[in-house]
This record gives C-alpha cells, structure tokens and sequence, in this order.
C-alpha cells in the first residue's frame, strides 16, 4: 500500500474505528427486532407449517449474502474506492424491512400464500441485497484497518452487534407479548428499518482513502481466479470447509421452532432465549476474535465447530425447554467460528490488495449453494422424519468440520 494511504489509515485508525461500532451497533439493534433466529421465523411460522418453508428464512438471507460476493469482485479489484459501492448496494439491505413491516400492518387483508410470497419476496430482496453490499464492505474494512487488527475489529464489531440485538430481542419479545398479532411484527419491522437507518448515516462517516488498482481486463480476473483455486490448495482445503459449515449449522434454524413446538415455548420466551443467543456472542465475538488474530484463526473455528456439533446433539437429547440456555450458549461459539472468524481468515489467504476482494468473494460465493441446501435438506428430513434426524445430520457435519479443519486446513 503506498505511504500516503498507510498514513491516512493510521491517523484516521481511531476514527473508523468507532464510526465501524456504532454501524455495527445501530444495525445490531434492528437486527434484534426481526432476528432470522426467532421474530421472522415466528412471523412466517404464522403463516405456514411447513418446516422447510421455515427453515428457508435465514437460509435465503445467508445465501443471499454469500452469492454475489464473487462477482462483485472483479469490479472492486478496479476500484479507487470501495465506499461509494457500499453505501449504494446497502440500501438494498434495509429497505425491505419496510415492506416487511407494511406487508405485516396489512396483512389482514391478504391471503395467506399472498402474504407469504411477498414474504419471501422481501426476505431474497433483502439477502441479495446484503450480499452486493458484503464484499465491498469488507474489503473496504480489510483496507482502513491494520491486518494485526482484522480478527479484533470483526469481533469487537459483532459484539457490539449482538450487544444491542440482545436488548432489543427482549423489547421484541415483550412487543410480541403484549401488542396485537400482526401489528406486533409490523412495529418489529419498522423499528428495524429505523435503526438501518441509523446505522447507514454512521456507515457514510467512514474515511477511506483512494488505492492505485491494478489495470486488467475483465476476463483477466475469472482467469486469476482459476489460477487460484489451482495453484492454492490450502485455501480449497478452506472452502471445502465453509462448505461443511453450512451444514454444522442447518440445525440453527429450527431450535426455536422446536422448542416452541416441543415444550410450548411461547414466542415472547423465544425471543428471550434469541437475546440469550445475542449476549453470548456480545462476550465471545472480541474474545474469540482477540483470540484468532493472537494464536490461530483455524483452530478457533474448530472450537466453533465442537460447539455446533454438541448444541445440536443437546437438542437432540432434550426433554426440557431449560436445556435450551446451554444450547444457545453454543450456538453462539458456533456462529462466531462459522461467520465472524473466517471473515479475517479469507482475508489473510491474499497477498496483496487487489487480489482481496477475489478471495473473499470466493470464500463467500462458492459455498453458497451449500447455504441454501442444507436447510432444504434439513427442513425435508425434519417434515419427512422429525427434528431429531436433522439434529443428527448437523452434529455429524459439525464434527467433520473440525476434522477438516484440524487435519486438512493450515493458518
């Protein structure tokens, strides 16, 4: 990087820094009030039985954000500048949580399947949204912060994050509690989108200073990227891992409906048991992000990895809605190692700047059928056979993931 950019990032290190928590943060508490954990699945769980339907909630809003992150790439590795694209491809992100909230306000007035595909309309809108965005944020976050800071800021950011949805997850718990079905999750939804946009006003103060990219063609990066997955055999070794993540957690979307099923969990007591989820992480984020920068990215996320397989074996073996603190302790070890820590990791395969955003659009983009699969997959066995079935199949994956990791995969 040249001296004039080093210098601009490291007078303005403090700077992006708070502006990058109070992003993080603002967008955490609208996050709480329509978790793809509890509030929105709940929400569609109204609207339809079907687990797989279910299941395809947080699925679309992960695949969504992992798809298009490859072919963002080639454009961002051209770029002087990776904010104007951010703060462009954002706002595809958050405005769909107004039409959630408008299509839940009106809701009486549709018919059900109506309702659930504007649903779902809004819920791909929404992920795809975040998966244009995804890319130039992070390599817009890898430029303005040092890499010895990557795994520290990432974590930090997540913890303040989940901080603030772990309150509001409470406050929409008691929205769901006690305002009337479906004026609740309408005002769930509109709280969120007011917080997005929060969140965005903070995101915009971010100082980035211009690169000198490298001049090729366009044909020349799809090029670069095959050489990559050629010559690179630890970072394939990688990607077959982010793979098996995807199905280490296909059980996390169906805790809540399980346990509201199972043991008659009310919706409120599940959105306590998602703040729950939130704080944990709020603890474990820096900690583990600390932690991966210091001693060592891979085995972090084999630590997550343990901690999917045993929350699924947990629920699996559960006969009291009490066993679900424990459950969504774990849960959280595992989403940090699945989502937060190998965000520095990708990072670190690349040798220079331009080659950045190719790698984290790999990292993301090739594992995403595996995004929406596993829930298809879990969502089919957990209609067809039960949720014990799909409880199995996710703690087998998660410990396959540790082994890939352990034995396949190096820092």
């Amino acid at each position: 990087m040249p001296a004039p950019a080093d210098a601009h990032i490291r007078k303005n290190l403090r700077f992006n820094f708070m502006v990058g928590m109070f992003d993080g943060g603002s967008f955490g508490l609208g996050m709480g009030f329509a978790s793809f954990a509890a509030v929105i699945p709940l929400f569609v769980h109204h609207l339809t039985d079907s687990a797989l339907l279910i299941g395809l909630v947080p699925a679309i809003h992960n695949m969504g954000w992992q798809l298009p992150q490859l072919f963002t790439a080639g454009w961002l590795s051209r770029a002087k500048q990776y904010k104007p694209m951010v703060l462009w491809m954002t706002i595809h992100e958050r405005l769909p949580y107004l039409g959630l909230a408008i299509v839940a306000f009106f809701l009486a007035r549709f018919s059900t399947s109506a309702a659930l595909v504007v649903t779902f309309l809004m819920l791909i809108w929404q992920g795809f949204g975040a998966g244009l965005a995804a890319n130039p944020w992070t390599s817009m976050i890898s430029k303005i912060m040092p890499k010895e800071l990557h795994g520290t800021f990432f974590g930090t950011q997540a913890a303040a994050f989940n901080g603030l949805a772990g309150i509001s997850a409470i406050f929409a718990g008691l929205i769901l509690d006690k305002v009337t079905e479906p004026l609740n999750y309408s005002l769930c939804f509109a709280l969120t989108f007011l917080c997005m946009a929060v969140s965005y006003m903070f995101l915009a103060l971010t100082r980035e200073p211009d690169s000198v990219p490298e001049e090729q063609h366009p044909l020349a990066f799809w090029g670069k990227s095959l050489d990559i997955l050629k010559r690179d055999t630890n970072f394939r070794a990688f990607l077959g891992v982010r793979v098996l993540s995807q199905f280490a957690g296909m059980a996390f979307a169906f805790y809540v409906i399980y346990a509201v099923q199972r043991f008659g969990m009310s919706d409120a007591a599940a959105s306590i048991m998602i703040s729950i989820l939130l704080i944990g992480q709020v603890i474990l984020s820096p900690l583990m992000g600390r932690l991966s920068d210091r001693w060592s990215h891979r085995n972090v996320m084999s630590i997550g990895a343990v901690g999917a397989a045993l929350s699924a074996v947990l629920a699996w073996k559960a006969d009291s809605a009490g066993w679900f603190y424990m459950i969504f302790l774990l849960e959280a070890i595992a989403i940090i190692a699945i989502w937060t820590i190998p965000l520095a990791f990708s990072v670190s395969f690349a040798n220079n700047e331009e080659d950045r955003p190719l790698y984290i659009g790999m990292a993301n983009t090739i594992p995403a059928p595996a995004t929406i699969l596993a829930p298809i997959i879990g969502g089919w066995l957990a209609d067809a056979a039960g949720f014990e079935i799909t409880f199995i199949l996710s703690a087998a994956s998660g410990l396959l993931m540790a082994a890939a990791l352990w034995f396949m995969v190096k820092d």
